[in-house]
């Protein structure tokens, strides 16, 4: 399973602090089918705790995959659970599209993205 994440998620995931182990571990219980949502096609939504905290207060964050081959997963969007409740309809129909778009992505224009710094592959290690 390679797992990536997108531009803004990973100025995101530095500006809270959270490592990319974090997120291999989130994308492993996702590929177990451990979500909270599937919003539509194939975006679904991820608790992720904050760092000494537990999920009630965490994060809400929106992955790309496609169920049940989760050969590629992508985190797209994330918000504090404090911030609001969820994502509108109109972010989850733009974030839908991308998600789809991602997964049924070529391997040769996922390394374009990756060579673009666009899109960043998450490490399994600390």
């Amino acid at each position: 399973m390679r797992v990536f994440k997108n531009k803004w998620f990973n100025h995101w995931a530095r500006r809270e602090g959270i490592a990319d182990f974090a997120l291999f571990q989130a994308a492993e219980e996702i590929a177990a089918g451990k979500v909270e949502a599937n919003l539509s096609g194939c975006l679904f939504k991820k608790r992720l705790p904050r760092t000494g905290a537990g999920k009630r207060g965490g994060y809400r964050v929106l992955v790309g995959y496609k169920r049940p081959n989760a050969d590629r997963i992508i985190f797209l969007y994330a918000f504090a659970k404090s911030e609001k409740d969820t994502i509108s309809d109109r972010e989850e129909a733009a974030l839908s599209i991308v998600a789809d778009s991602f997964v049924s992505s070529s391997e040769e224009h996922v390394a374009e993205l990756l060579e673009a710094n666009l899109l960043w592959e998450v490490s399994s290690y600390e």
